[in-house]
């Protein structure tokens, strides 16, 4: 929040959601409703950064022709959920290590959404 704060009129100073021009006398927080004087923000430059990652993830598109999560059946596998004691989880794996070393495994519980990785 601090760093919302620093920024400066972009943001609200109660809730940091970014502001709303109303009119040209105030701009709104459409959270918590603060307004704040419209010449705070008039004559300052808005701009922020959109990665291609952003805009992929956004669309659902993955790299590679590789289908999503929403596309395929996930693999299922019986195990205990660490919250609810589901007795089946779905997973994933992925090497995010190097070569020589294992796969990380991520699971999900289909019961209640629990997450949680091993390896």
């Amino acid at each position: 929040m601090q760093k919302s704060r620093e920024s400066g009129f972009l943001f609200c100073n109660m809730c940091s959601t970014m502001l709303v021009l109303k009119s040209s006398k105030y701009a709104e927080c459409p959270l918590c409703k603060t307004t704040r004087n419209a010449q705070d923000i008039i004559g300052k430059d808005i701009a922020y950064v959109v990665s291609d990652e952003d805009i992929r993830r956004e669309l659902g598109i993955s790299l590679f022709g590789e289908k999503t999560q929403e596309d395929t059946e996930l693999p299922k596998i019986k195990k205990a959920c660490e919250k609810c004691q589901h007795p089946e989880l779905v997973y994933t794996t992925r090497q995010t290590r190097s070569a020589d070393e294992g796969q990380t495994t991520y699971y999900t519980c289909p019961n209640c959404g629990h997450r949680f990785t091993e390896g």
